[in-house]
């Protein structure tokens, strides 16, 4: 399979510890059991959490993401505001002002720059947009959701790369790129849907073969691009925080 064959695969060796990244669950009153279930006391590690009020901060601050936000705070994990890039089409002052719209109004730990461009080309504006993040909110946590391998120069721009985000059926034969073996696994970021149960085990030995310390996977399909994969928790959340939480086998 050419998952086992990742050039990460003798770098990381066994040693990766796995954590979660949460997409972005629905409104919080539409999913209210899974917000609180990310606050409950777990032994698995969850990386962070991204917040979308509405495709973005929205037009006014909603009490019930100001306290949903609050409560994951306050449980020391951390909350990243979702910014669309539109693969390059929005602008530097929109996203900038996106970004100040959730310091202001939800206190957010960073963000995630969903439908980030992958080409060298856009790489100064990211960088840019980045750069001016993180000038507004000191230590800002910044992940690039390009889903898919990007031009390796956006590797320097940002704490985290989504470098894969689709179906089951493309993550199980999917190849990680040569250049991320010169950067360490909590660089990337895996996101999969359809994952049956019974190929838990397989999915993340594939994430740690390439070496991405931060994934979510779900059972739940976008069916045919009609719904969102990540707006619920998947049916086995108790399995996979378990067995993140105790290791995965080789």
């Amino acid at each position: 399979m050419p998952h086992l064959t990742s050039p990460n695969a003798t770098k990381q060796g066994t040693g990766l510890h796995i954590g979660l990244g949460i997409p972005g669950f629905a409104h919080p009153l539409v999913a209210p059991a899974e917000w609180a279930e990310l606050t409950r006391p777990r032994s698995a590690s969850l990386h962070w959490v991204v917040l979308n009020v509405a495709d973005g901060p929205g037009s006014r601050p909603d009490p019930h993401c100001l306290e949903a936000a609050g409560r994951l705070r306050n449980a020391g994990i951390r909350v990243l505001g979702h910014i669309d890039a539109t693969y390059g089409a929005r602008s530097f002052g929109e996203m900038v002002s996106d970004a100040q719209r959730y310091i202001d109004w939800y206190k957010v730990d960073g963000f995630f720059l969903d439908r980030c461009p992958t080409e060298r080309t856009s790489l100064p504006e990211i960088r840019r947009t980045v750069t001016t993040l993180r000038a507004i909110r000191a230590d800002a946590h910044v992940v690039l959701g390009h889903g898919t391998h990007p031009y390796p120069g956006y590797a320097e721009s940002a704490d985290q790369l989504v470098t894969f985000s689709g179906p089951w059926s493309d993550y199980r034969w999917s190849q990680v790129a040569e250049w991320t073996a010169d950067y360490p696994p909590d660089r990337f970021c895996h996101f999969v849907h359809g994952v049956p149960g019974p190929h838990l085990d397989e999915a993340l030995r594939i994430a740690r073969w390439q070496g991405a310390a931060t994934i979510y996977f779900t059972d739940r399909t976008d069916r045919g691009g009609r719904t969102d994969p990540w707006e619920t928790m998947p049916g086995y959340w108790d399995e996979i925080v378990s067995r993140i939480g105790t290791g995965v086998s080789e």
